[in-house]
């Protein structure tokens, strides 16, 4: 696959849509006697974000109270999480994961590998604007504060999102290669800062023919040859880049599948991802999970989650009969 092909999330706008009537129903799940938890299933994971934020404005205007709060208010655990993280937009969720991620003890470096090495240049310009309205703070300083080394300057370098668009230049492709070769012989500082700019800023089109390229020259899968140079969290990020450039699907895919059978089901992965891809390639995923992994991404959850957290996941996933 290139990353020019078709994909597909699994959330779409709701027809017939009424945030008024919506907005009532939410009132009668959340303010009765007793949570109505399957009716905020049914109604949140069938909207659009876009068509959630307006109910949520008519919430406002119906009830005098902020949805989300309700919701933080009423619910508990992961599917609370799940819940208010689809009143998130997109750009505000990305920087709640990235807040969360470098705010509490410890930095969660896998979320910031995750995020940064796969969003759009658009992605990443939106979401530093939200990280910077919601928290007050700046997301590069913050990240130079909480990362060290070339790992940093990868993620620095990655969240500027001035990566080239659309532009492939063959004849250049080999230079690039030749630089990379000798990036994973030499190891010296000079040469992780030139891996890592080649990575970071040329286009997905022209990375695609660099990678070619240097398989031919070194006779290795570059992956291969990150993983065979380099160790922590900047070889970690480096992979993550490479898979995001050969099939966006495919890499979360396999962070789903790495974090539901190799981290004993880390919920905040799982939930992340779900979510953030839900309007753009979620669809693609479940397919790439299907055919890496044998088992679909809806048997998995329903393994490992239980309640009605189970069934925000499952509805989020929208799944086939044949999925069950």
């Amino acid at each position: 696959m290139f990353c020019g092909d078709y994909v597909q999330g699994t959330i779409f706008p709701a027809p017939n849509f009424n945030p008024i009537m919506d907005a009532q129903m939410l009132g009668g799940a959340l303010q009765g006697f007793y949570c109505d938890k399957d009716m905020l299933i049914n109604i949140l994971t069938q909207r659009c974000n876009a068509q959630r934020l307006m109910i949520a404005e008519a919430y406002q205007s119906m009830y005098g109270r902020d949805l989300i709060g309700d919701l933080k208010e009423q619910l508990s655990d992961h599917f609370k999480d799940v819940m208010v993280g689809l009143m998130y937009p997109p750009p505000l969720y990305d920087a709640h994961e990235l807040w969360h991620a470098m705010k509490g003890v410890g930095t969660d470096e896998n979320c910031l590998i995750e995020t940064l090495a796969s969003r759009t240049n658009g992605e990443l310009f939106q979401m530093r604007e939200a990280y910077c309205l919601q928290y007050s703070n700046n997301l590069q300083e913050d990240i130079y504060s909480e990362t060290s080394g070339h790992f940093r300057d990868t993620l620095m370098n990655l969240v500027q999102g001035t990566r080239e668009e659309g532009y492939a230049d063959p004849a250049m492709a080999a230079q690039d290669a030749m630089v990379l070769w000798e990036a994973c012989q030499q190891k010296t500082g000079e040469h992780k800062t030139m891996l890592q700019m080649i990575l970071c800023n040329k286009s997905y089109q022209q990375l695609w023919l660099v990678f070619q390229e240097f398989q031919n020259i070194s006779g290795q899968d570059m992956v291969d040859a990150i993983n065979e140079c380099y160790d922590g969290y900047f070889q970690e990020l480096l992979v993550a880049i490479v898979l995001c450039v050969r099939d966006k699907p495919a890499y979360f895919a396999y962070r789903l599948y790495s974090a539901i059978h190799d981290f004993g089901f880390h919920n905040k992965t799982v939930i992340r991802i779900i979510i953030a891809r839900s309007e753009i390639d979620l669809l693609t995923i479940r397919k790439r999970y299907k055919e890496r992994y044998g088992k679909s991404l809806f048997h998995d959850i329903r393994n490992f989650a239980s309640g009605h957290y189970e069934k925000a996941l499952l509805a989020i996933c929208a799944g086939d009969a044949e999925d069950y």
